[in-house]
């Protein structure tokens, strides 16, 4: 039979336990059985008497205290379960003992160590084998038959336990009676009294069925306050919840327009308004005379209405620079260098974010020197330019998917562009191109030796036609690749092979001043070239896409992959 672990009660069934648990000690003050402790949790109290009382469980026996019936009402029976001996002891004689609260089911008492025990406190109560006294007052019949005592002691012992509260108790329905049993008339029928109201029944069942009704629709017609405490607890809630979907809004908000001003989407203008920006900044701060100011926003306008770059952030030349320094060079077995092809560097009005543009001007500065691109425009267009080539390539159809991330809108916009958009200008200006994804590291120390070996492949795949050993130096008649990673983009103009077969690629960066450019023009091509390499260890990005033109496009072959673009993905290695 289940036994109670705070009042030592044995309950007929788990039903009646967990309404016994309810009514006696989870909304009534739960009280310590060894000192004067109340008022916390049913947790809590678990855990004071494992602490501090544990001693008394081990010291202490499950001594049961019993009123004989027979003697009088000074005198009290001690009983040991594990003893046959039973002894008076005097009530004046006896030390004092703390007294547990009034609002327990059953009063604990403590047992001083010695040769006497003391009770003051009433009821008297019976000890437990978790150390609580539980004083009870004994007919003539249980007084006459210790043995069957002594049995249900030990039977107490083996089931000690603490148990948590059960799960499905109802909410606090205030103070209220335990449930109490008294006798019918002569009958000695058990009526069973309902704590919430004066109903009685003659089962505990039926008792538990009605105590359920009462919580669940908070009519305890004892206190009266159970429902109110229930709708309070769920404004609460609903209030907390409330707030916490405000400030989880606020934060995809604010996460959003982060996201926006990351990418040049938050509206704050795009390569004119930041070109002004930076030039009255400028003025401000006694870098540029007013004079100048009006000059370079004419020349700036000018360039913006023809749509054609300026031509202030390019260096030409660089390729027949690194093609003399590699031929005297002594370190390097083989190098590959593309055609000849432009740097473009960041200006005031795109630093930041134009990358992209800028990478996509070297390479139609590679194309338009080239007769087989003799269709192309002849100049290279300014980055404004660019973005309206972007949108008019979505207006084809290419590319859906990006287009609508970027609301179908560029220009005036600091927003950035990756391999994706590249491909889709390039497919709408008939050049045939090729997106290849180096979506995981293929090498050790989150490396890319596979990227490596393809652009290798790429340049030195022409080149080694015809000939059994390639020549040290080749400048090949193929364009620079776009290389594209997480925040940048670089355009790859070579690729070198060291005497112990080792590769590193060539790259230019727009993030290079043209002052910077201009130094492998001169006698400093050294210092540059190092800057210029860039071996495995250098490129270190989780994932590189990159975009090689490989041709031109018939217009059979441009629409099917304007079609395709839908569903655009690029090839994956590995």
């Amino acid at each position: 039979m289940p036994v109670c672990d705070i009042c030592c009660e044995e309950l007929p069934s788990e039903a009646e336990m967990r309404t016994h648990l309810l009514l006696s000690h989870m909304e009534n003050v739960v009280a310590c059985p060894f000192c004067s402790l109340s008022g916390v949790s049913y947790d809590e109290m678990k855990f004071h008497i494992n602490t501090a009382h544990i001693e008394k469980d081990c010291q202490d026996t499950n001594a049961t205290v019993v009123d004989s019936g027979q003697k009088s009402s000074n005198d009290w029976i001690a009983q040991s379960p594990n003893s046959t001996v039973t002894s008076n002891v005097n009530a004046k004689n006896m030390d004092t003992v703390s007294q547990a609260s009034p609002h327990s089911q059953s009063t604990g008492t403590s047992l001083s160590q010695g040769t006497s025990t003391s009770l003051r406190s009433s009821p008297p109560a019976a000890a437990t084998a978790n150390g609580a006294v539980k004083l009870v007052r004994t007919t003539q019949k249980s007084s006459s038959n210790p043995s069957k005592e002594r049995e249900d002691g030990r039977r107490k012992t083996k089931q000690k336990r603490l148990s948590s509260p059960i799960k499905g108790a109802g909410p606090e329905v205030g103070t209220l009676t335990e449930v109490s049993s008294t006798s019918s008339g002569r009958s000695g029928v058990m009526r069973y009294e309902c704590p919430m109201c004066s109903l009685s029944f003659s089962s505990s069942s039926s008792l538990q069925e009605h105590v359920e009704l009462h919580l669940e629709y908070g009519s305890a017609s004892v206190t009266g306050h159970s429902s109110e405490d229930l709708t309070l607890a769920r404004k609460l809630q609903e209030e907390e919840e409330q707030k916490w979907r405000e400030a989880a809004t606020r934060q995809e908000a604010e996460d959003f327009k982060k996201l926006q001003k990351q990418f040049g989407l938050d509206n704050s203008g795009g390569y004119r308004k930041q070109m002004e920006r930076n030039m009255e900044r400028a003025v401000s701060r006694g870098h540029m005379v007013p004079a100048e100011f009006h000059r370079k926003k004419a020349e700036m306008l000018e360039s913006l209405a023809s749509g054609v770059d300026d031509g202030r952030s390019k260096t030409s030349g660089l390729m027949g620079a690194l093609y003399r320094y590699y031929r005297d060079a002594s370190d390097c077995a083989h190098v590959w260098l593309c055609a000849e092809t432009d740097h473009y560097s960041s200006s005031e009005g795109d630093k930041g974010w134009g990358c992209g543009y800028r990478n996509f001007q070297m390479l139609l500065s590679s194309l338009h020197r080239m007769e087989q691109y003799k269709l192309l425009p002849v100049s290279v267009p300014s980055i404004p330019r660019v973005q309206a080539l972007v949108e008019e390539a979505w207006g084809q159809g290419a590319d859906p998917q990006g287009a609508s991330h970027f609301n179908h809108r560029l220009q005036g916009t600091r927003a950035w562009i990756g391999a994706t958009e590249i491909y889709a200008v390039l497919t709408s200006l008939s050049v045939k191109a090729r997106i290849v994804d180096f979506h995981k590291p293929t090498g050790p120390g989150d490396t890319h030796p596979r990227l490596f070996e393809w652009v290798k492949q790429y340049f030195s795949h022409s080149a080694s036609r015809g000939a059994r050993l390639p020549p040290k130096i080749v400048q090949t008649t193929l364009p620079p690749i776009y290389l594209q990673h997480q925040g940048h983009s670089r355009s790859i103009v070579g690729v070198e092979q060291k005497v112990n077969g080792n590769l590193c690629l060539l790259l230019f960066d727009p993030g290079y001043a043209p002052r910077e450019m201009r130094k492998v023009l001169s006698q400093d091509t050294a210092t540059m070239v190092q800057r210029v390499r860039k071996f495995p260890g250098s490129l270190k990005h989780r994932q590189y896409q990159v975009v090689a033109v490989e041709g031109l496009l018939t217009p059979e072959e441009k629409q099917s992959r304007i079609l395709n673009s839908r569903t655009l993905c690029a090839e994956k290695i590995p």
